[in-house]
Protein backbone atom coordinates (compact mmCIF):
# COMPACT_ATOMS: atom_id res chain seq x y z
CA UNK A 1 0.00 0.00 0.00
CA UNK A 2 3.02 2.49 1.22
CA UNK A 3 4.94 1.53 -2.24
CA UNK A 4 1.37 2.26 -4.21
CA UNK A 5 0.60 5.39 -2.32
CA UNK A 6 4.47 6.34 -3.81
CA UNK A 7 3.86 5.57 -7.42
CA UNK A 8 0.65 7.13 -7.94
CA UNK A 9 1.91 10.59 -6.94
CA UNK A 10 5.15 9.91 -8.94
CA UNK A 11 3.28 9.10 -11.91
CA UNK A 12 0.29 12.14 -12.17
CA UNK A 13 3.86 14.48 -11.41
CA UNK A 14 5.25 12.35 -14.76
CA UNK A 15 2.39 13.04 -16.80
CA UNK A 16 1.94 16.49 -15.80
CA UNK A 17 5.83 17.02 -17.00
CA UNK A 18 4.96 15.52 -20.06
CA UNK A 19 1.89 17.67 -21.11
CA UNK A 20 3.85 20.46 -20.10
CA UNK A 21 6.72 19.82 -21.87
CA UNK A 22 4.11 19.03 -24.78
CA UNK A 23 3.01 22.48 -24.51
CA UNK A 24 6.07 23.95 -24.28
CA UNK A 25 7.24 22.24 -27.59
CA UNK A 26 4.03 23.06 -29.10
CA UNK A 27 4.25 26.98 -28.40
CA UNK A 28 7.79 26.92 -29.55
CA UNK A 29 7.00 25.05 -32.62
CA UNK A 30 4.33 27.90 -33.51
CA UNK A 31 6.52 30.54 -32.67
CA UNK A 32 9.01 29.33 -34.62
CA UNK A 33 6.64 28.59 -37.46
CA UNK A 34 5.73 31.83 -37.66
CA UNK A 35 9.03 32.93 -37.39
CA UNK A 36 9.69 31.26 -40.81
CA UNK A 37 6.48 32.28 -42.35
CA UNK A 38 7.35 35.69 -41.59
CA UNK A 39 10.82 35.20 -43.06
CA UNK A 40 9.38 33.27 -46.38
CA UNK A 41 6.86 36.13 -46.76
CA UNK A 42 9.68 39.13 -46.64
CA UNK A 43 11.85 37.22 -48.82
CA UNK A 44 9.69 35.44 -51.64
CA UNK A 45 6.06 36.97 -51.44
CA UNK A 46 6.81 40.34 -50.73
CA UNK A 47 10.48 40.88 -52.23
CA UNK A 48 9.22 43.19 -55.17
CA UNK A 49 9.83 47.13 -55.63
CA UNK A 50 6.55 48.34 -55.86
CA UNK A 51 5.91 46.26 -52.31
CA UNK A 52 9.26 47.54 -50.44
CA UNK A 53 7.12 49.28 -48.00
CA UNK A 54 4.56 46.73 -47.26
CA UNK A 55 5.35 44.94 -43.52
CA UNK A 56 4.45 41.71 -42.61
CA UNK A 57 3.38 40.38 -39.27
CA UNK A 58 2.51 36.80 -38.13
CA UNK A 59 0.16 35.53 -35.04
CA UNK A 60 -0.59 31.65 -35.15
CA UNK A 61 -0.57 31.44 -38.68
CA UNK A 62 -2.15 34.60 -39.59
CA UNK A 63 -0.42 37.16 -42.10
CA UNK A 64 -1.37 40.96 -41.10
CA UNK A 65 -0.05 43.34 -43.57
CA UNK A 66 0.90 47.14 -43.57
CA UNK A 67 2.98 49.86 -44.86
CA UNK A 68 1.68 51.49 -48.09
CA UNK A 69 1.77 51.09 -51.50
CA UNK A 70 0.93 53.53 -54.45
CA UNK A 71 -1.95 51.80 -56.18
CA UNK A 72 -4.78 49.60 -55.44
CA UNK A 73 -3.84 47.06 -57.67
CA UNK A 74 -0.38 46.53 -55.69
CA UNK A 75 -2.70 45.75 -52.09
CA UNK A 76 -4.08 43.24 -53.91
CA UNK A 77 -1.11 42.04 -55.40
CA UNK A 78 0.55 41.65 -52.04
CA UNK A 79 -2.54 39.74 -50.44
CA UNK A 80 -2.93 37.35 -53.75
CA UNK A 81 1.10 36.61 -53.50
CA UNK A 82 1.12 36.27 -49.38
CA UNK A 83 -1.95 33.92 -49.82
CA UNK A 84 0.18 31.62 -52.13
CA UNK A 85 2.81 30.72 -49.17
CA UNK A 86 2.04 27.46 -47.53
CA UNK A 87 1.18 27.70 -44.08
CA UNK A 88 -0.57 30.79 -43.89
CA UNK A 89 -3.76 30.18 -42.96
CA UNK A 90 -5.32 33.45 -43.38
CA UNK A 91 -4.44 37.28 -44.21
CA UNK A 92 -5.19 40.93 -42.84
CA UNK A 93 -4.95 43.41 -45.82
CA UNK A 94 -4.45 46.73 -43.75
CA UNK A 95 -2.21 48.26 -46.09
CA UNK A 96 -2.78 51.67 -47.28
CA UNK A 97 -3.04 53.14 -51.01
CA UNK A 98 -1.18 56.36 -50.53
CA UNK A 99 -1.27 57.34 -54.57
CA UNK A 100 -2.37 61.18 -55.12
CA UNK A 101 -5.59 62.28 -53.75
CA UNK A 102 -7.97 63.23 -57.11
CA UNK A 103 -11.26 64.54 -56.64
CA UNK A 104 -14.10 61.97 -56.82
CA UNK A 105 -15.25 63.63 -60.02
CA UNK A 106 -12.28 63.98 -61.79
CA UNK A 107 -11.60 60.02 -61.15
CA UNK A 108 -14.75 58.97 -62.24
CA UNK A 109 -14.65 61.09 -65.93
CA UNK A 110 -11.18 59.47 -66.01
CA UNK A 111 -12.53 55.68 -65.59
CA UNK A 112 -15.49 56.04 -67.48
CA UNK A 113 -13.18 57.23 -70.81
CA UNK A 114 -10.51 54.54 -70.04
CA UNK A 115 -13.10 51.81 -69.73
CA UNK A 116 -15.22 53.39 -72.78
CA UNK A 117 -11.74 52.94 -75.08
CA UNK A 118 -10.98 49.39 -73.33
CA UNK A 119 -11.23 46.66 -75.60
CA UNK A 120 -11.62 48.21 -78.76
CA UNK A 121 -10.32 46.54 -81.56
CA UNK A 122 -11.83 42.73 -79.48
CA UNK A 123 -15.40 43.50 -81.17
CA UNK A 124 -16.84 43.96 -78.09
CA UNK A 125 -16.93 47.26 -76.97
CA UNK A 126 -20.56 48.39 -78.21
CA UNK A 127 -21.56 45.18 -76.34
CA UNK A 128 -20.64 46.42 -72.36
CA UNK A 129 -22.43 48.94 -70.57
CA UNK A 130 -20.05 48.92 -67.41
CA UNK A 131 -20.93 52.03 -65.18
CA UNK A 132 -18.09 53.38 -62.52
CA UNK A 133 -18.97 55.18 -59.32
CA UNK A 134 -16.65 57.01 -57.04
CA UNK A 135 -16.97 58.21 -53.67
CA UNK A 136 -14.09 59.45 -51.37
CA UNK A 137 -11.53 57.23 -53.78
CA UNK A 138 -13.92 54.28 -53.88
CA UNK A 139 -14.95 52.66 -57.21
CA UNK A 140 -17.90 50.77 -57.70
CA UNK A 141 -18.02 49.13 -60.70
CA UNK A 142 -21.81 47.85 -62.11
CA UNK A 143 -23.74 47.51 -64.94
CA UNK A 144 -23.15 44.34 -67.69
CA UNK A 145 -20.01 42.87 -69.63
CA UNK A 146 -20.03 40.72 -72.67
CA UNK A 147 -17.75 38.36 -71.17
CA UNK A 148 -15.16 37.71 -68.01
CA UNK A 149 -12.59 38.97 -69.93
CA UNK A 150 -14.19 42.19 -70.30
CA UNK A 151 -14.90 42.41 -66.56
CA UNK A 152 -11.82 41.58 -65.73
CA UNK A 153 -9.95 44.40 -68.00
CA UNK A 154 -12.59 47.29 -66.30
CA UNK A 155 -11.31 46.45 -62.68
CA UNK A 156 -7.75 45.74 -64.21
CA UNK A 157 -7.89 49.91 -65.51
CA UNK A 158 -9.59 50.90 -62.01
CA UNK A 159 -7.26 48.87 -60.02
CA UNK A 160 -4.19 50.61 -61.37
CA UNK A 161 -5.50 54.26 -61.34
CA UNK A 162 -3.73 56.45 -59.33
CA UNK A 163 -6.37 57.92 -56.96
CA UNK A 164 -7.90 54.84 -56.17
CA UNK A 165 -8.30 53.52 -52.71
CA UNK A 166 -11.10 50.55 -53.42
CA UNK A 167 -12.61 48.84 -55.93
CA UNK A 168 -15.79 47.06 -55.30
CA UNK A 169 -16.54 44.89 -58.33
CA UNK A 170 -20.51 44.50 -58.75
CA UNK A 171 -19.92 44.07 -62.74
CA UNK A 172 -22.79 41.42 -64.34
CA UNK A 173 -21.70 38.98 -66.88
CA UNK A 174 -24.28 38.76 -69.46
CA UNK A 175 -24.99 34.62 -70.14
CA UNK A 176 -23.35 32.91 -72.84
CA UNK A 177 -25.80 31.98 -75.21
CA UNK A 178 -25.77 31.22 -79.15
CA UNK A 179 -28.98 32.93 -79.38
CA UNK A 180 -28.09 36.07 -77.42
CA UNK A 181 -24.95 36.51 -79.96
CA UNK A 182 -26.93 36.14 -82.79
CA UNK A 183 -29.51 38.95 -81.12
CA UNK A 184 -26.63 41.18 -80.66
CA UNK A 185 -25.50 41.23 -83.95
CA UNK A 186 -28.04 41.87 -85.44
CA UNK A 187 -29.44 44.88 -82.83
CA UNK A 188 -26.36 46.08 -83.56
CA UNK A 189 -26.07 45.82 -87.78
CA UNK A 190 -29.84 47.13 -87.42
CA UNK A 191 -29.13 50.14 -85.19
CA UNK A 192 -25.81 51.12 -86.38
CA UNK A 193 -26.91 49.98 -89.85
CA UNK A 194 -29.48 53.19 -89.81
CA UNK A 195 -28.02 56.76 -91.70
CA UNK A 196 -28.99 58.61 -88.41
CA UNK A 197 -27.67 55.92 -86.06
CA UNK A 198 -24.32 55.47 -87.69
CA UNK A 199 -22.39 58.37 -86.20
CA UNK A 200 -22.83 57.06 -82.71
CA UNK A 201 -20.18 54.20 -83.63
CA UNK A 202 -17.25 56.57 -84.87
CA UNK A 203 -16.19 56.95 -81.28
CA UNK A 204 -16.48 54.43 -78.84
CA UNK A 205 -17.15 56.85 -75.89
CA UNK A 206 -19.88 58.03 -77.41
CA UNK A 207 -20.89 54.05 -78.27
CA UNK A 208 -24.92 52.81 -78.30
CA UNK A 209 -24.33 50.05 -75.98
CA UNK A 210 -26.13 46.29 -76.36
CA UNK A 211 -26.36 44.47 -73.44
CA UNK A 212 -28.29 41.18 -73.88
CA UNK A 213 -29.69 38.40 -71.50
CA UNK A 214 -31.84 35.76 -72.82
CA UNK A 215 -32.99 37.50 -75.67
CA UNK A 216 -33.80 40.51 -73.11
CA UNK A 217 -32.16 43.98 -75.03
CA UNK A 218 -31.24 47.06 -73.23
CA UNK A 219 -29.73 49.89 -75.16
CA UNK A 220 -27.24 52.09 -72.42
CA UNK A 221 -25.39 55.42 -73.88
CA UNK A 222 -26.07 58.94 -74.56
CA UNK A 223 -27.54 60.20 -77.88
CA UNK A 224 -28.10 63.68 -79.02
CA UNK A 225 -31.85 63.85 -79.47
CA UNK A 226 -35.34 62.09 -78.24
CA UNK A 227 -35.20 61.10 -81.85
CA UNK A 228 -31.95 59.06 -81.79
CA UNK A 229 -33.54 57.53 -78.99
CA UNK A 230 -36.84 56.64 -80.57
CA UNK A 231 -35.10 55.22 -83.47
CA UNK A 232 -32.44 53.20 -81.68
CA UNK A 233 -35.62 51.81 -79.71
CA UNK A 234 -37.49 50.98 -82.74
CA UNK A 235 -34.72 49.57 -84.72
CA UNK A 236 -33.83 47.15 -81.85
CA UNK A 237 -37.39 46.07 -81.21
CA UNK A 238 -37.49 45.04 -85.35
CA UNK A 239 -34.81 42.07 -84.51
CA UNK A 240 -36.59 38.57 -85.32
CA UNK A 241 -35.79 37.02 -81.51
CA UNK A 242 -35.56 39.76 -79.11
CA UNK A 243 -38.57 39.35 -76.42
CA UNK A 244 -37.98 42.94 -74.91
CA UNK A 245 -36.09 46.27 -75.13
CA UNK A 246 -35.81 48.39 -72.34
CA UNK A 247 -34.51 51.77 -73.57
CA UNK A 248 -32.12 53.41 -71.05
CA UNK A 249 -30.44 55.54 -73.18
CA UNK A 250 -29.93 59.04 -72.53
CA UNK A 251 -30.69 62.53 -74.22
CA UNK A 252 -28.07 64.86 -74.04
CA UNK A 253 -28.70 67.38 -71.56
CA UNK A 254 -31.85 65.68 -70.21
CA UNK A 255 -31.31 64.83 -66.37
CA UNK A 256 -34.43 62.45 -66.23
CA UNK A 257 -35.27 59.48 -68.42
CA UNK A 258 -37.71 59.59 -71.11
Amino acid sequence: MRLINKIVPMLACAFLLGSCMNSAAALVQTFQSDADLQSEITNKALNKSKLKNVRVSLHDGVATLTGSVEVYDQKEEADKRVHRIRGVKGVLNNIEVNGPQVADNELQQRLVKAISYDRVGYGTTAFNAIAVNVQNGAVTLTGHAYGPVDADSAVAIAANTPGVKDVINEIQIDPVSPMDDRIRLEVFRSVYGFPSLNKYAIDPAKTIRISVQNGNVTLYGVVDSQADKDTANIRANSVPGVFKVTNDLQVAGSSSKD
